[in-house]
């Protein structure tokens, strides 16, 4: 029997899957690490914490699976899209990563709207903001010159734990499509926006494509992770992709929501769909994007709100569930990295609003979980706007999913009905992905047909619908309220 290995790396953890050649998921393993906020705005992650998780993940599937590393036939691994880490010139990182939610480039984000963002947005399909890798790298410039002085090479993160496996330097275009470095035109590297950012194309990653095998695991990471030496590793893409494909979306109309630690809606077309609210990329099926709405922070609120107050995310969900619909007038509005989606506004801050003494702590967990799903409902709204439907209903994949109360919410409060399957994590779609590469499977669809395996529905109460509904206007007039203080509007 020959396996497959994915492995994610996501805001807050590392999950491994091992998929059988027959389509079975034979093994899973996570690993929690930090993501840093050292001062107002700052969203990292230390680089050893990824190895880290890359080693345990690799050694507990193994000791998991009982199987011998040699009958792993190729390895993925995918992590969040456009994570960025500055390397010198042997690759060694010369600062932490910086998370795609890392809202410190504002003023630079706003500076290359005025002066370039037509420009910018007509080569990447994408409005400068603070999520990109060019206005990130404009601000470590600006801020940390003596770091920026010393930077050689320019690497994401999922290249970077690749770089450890196989010691080749190389990405993705899908990786490459959400850096704001890349002309989705002409799908390469532009020296026009690199020169924006003060580096040259020289200092990024060869482009390949997600399924090239572009090397095998080296001795020395052998050693370190347990795995084969010479295994095949695949370049691999970006987790939202392969989240999509696990769930099973490979035909044009299928929609997604995810509760990640970001929150997506996305439908599967046939072209890019450019728009200052929409973040398009490829999708690993020949022809076909994955345009969506971004809430910045969803299961991440769930992991913030359980990592400062405390609590089992097991206990907190049944706590939730004895909590009237509504949270008895407690709002949550997930803004704690700002927010993208319709607002794209670093400057918007969380908040819980509307709090009495009879509020207890399921009032506030289940706040937490309805003002997740507004926030995606705002997406689904915006979507509509653009005459996108989503009302047929959607696969509802990432972390989030897994709890059968947020499920529910989401549903009742997006008004559709939600499939869930047995496993959409980006692992399992990077082994999937893994077996298309090496001929395990034949093509990403006949992946899908094989692995992909439906587990349940939730059909939205219309009563709860319509009482969310109501409930949502209130949302919006908080949000309407704070932002302009959030801005400093207020203030004489």
């Amino acid at each position: 029997m020959r396996y497959l290995l994915g492995i994610d790396f996501g805001g807050g953890a590392s999950k491994a899957t091992l998929l059988s050649e027959e389509g079975a998921i034979t093994a899973e393993h996570t690993v929690e690490y930090p993501t840093l906020h050292p001062t107002v705005g700052a969203c990292e992650q230390n680089p050893g914490d990824w190895i880290a998780a890359l080693t345990e993940c690799t050694g507990a599937i193994l000791k998991k699976s009982n199987i011998k590393p040699e009958s792993i036939a190729a390895i993925a691994v995918d992590s969040a899209t456009h994570t960025s880490l500055v390397c010198d010139g042997e690759f060694r990182p010369l600062r932490p990563a910086m998370h795609w939610t890392d809202s410190r480039s504002r003023l630079e984000a706003e500076e290359l709207r005025r002066s370039h963002g037509s420009e910018i947005f007509e080569k990447t399909f994408h409005r400068p903001d603070t999520i990109w890798t060019l206005p990130q790298l404009i601000w470590l410039k600006n801020n940390e010159p003596e770091c920026f002085a010393r930077v050689r090479y320019v690497l994401f993160e999922k290249d970077y734990i690749r770089y450890f496996l196989t010691g080749v330097f190389c990405t993705d275009y899908i990786e490459a499509e959400g850096s704001m470095l890349f002309d989705l035109r002409r799908m390469q590297w532009d020296p026009e926006l690199c020169a924006l950012a003060g580096i040259t194309t020289e200092m990024l990653a060869p482009i390949k494509a997600p399924t090239d095998v572009i090397g095998s695991v080296t001795p020395l990471a052998a050693k370190a992770t347990g795995l084969s030496a010479g295994t095949p590793v695949i370049c691999g893409t970006t987790d939202t992709v392969m989240e999509v494909f696990a769930s099973g979306a490979v035909e044009p109309g299928d929609v997604t929501v995810k509760l990640a630690t970001a929150g997506r809606v996305c439908v599967i077309t046939d072209r890019a769909c450019p728009d200052r609210h929409l973040v398009n990329y490829s999708h690993v099926v020949k022809g076909l994007w994955y345009p969506g709405t971004a809430t910045k922070a969803a299961a991440s609120s769930l992991r913030w709100y359980r990592d400062t107050f405390g609590g089992d995310y097991s206990v907190l969900d049944e706590e939730a569930a004895q909590t009237p619909i509504g949270a008895e007038g407690l709002f949550f509005h997930p803004y704690i990295n700002g927010e993208l989606t319709p607002y794209a506004d670093p400057l918007l801050s969380g908040s819980f609003v509307g709090i009495r003494a009879t509020h207890s702590r399921g009032h506030f967990t289940r706040a937490v979980l309805e003002g997740v799903a507004f926030s995606l409902l705002e997406s689904k709204h915006y979507l509509e706007s653009l005459g996108i439907s989503v009302d047929r209903g959607a696969t509802l994949i990432g972390g989030g999913a897994k709890s059968p109360l947020w499920r529910q919410i989401a549903s009742d409060v997006l008004g559709i009905p939600l499939r869930v399957t047995e496993s959409s994590d980006s692992s399992l779609g990077s082994a999937m992905l893994a077996g298309v590469a090496v001929g395990i499977f034949s093509d990403p669809k006949s992946a899908a047909a094989l692995c992909v395996k439906p587990k349940a529905e939730v059909e939205p109460c219309l009563e709860n619908t319509l009482r969310y509904a109501e409930i949502f206007k209130k949302y919006k007039k908080i949000h309407d309220a704070l932002a302009p203080i959030y801005h400093g509007e207020d203030e004489a």
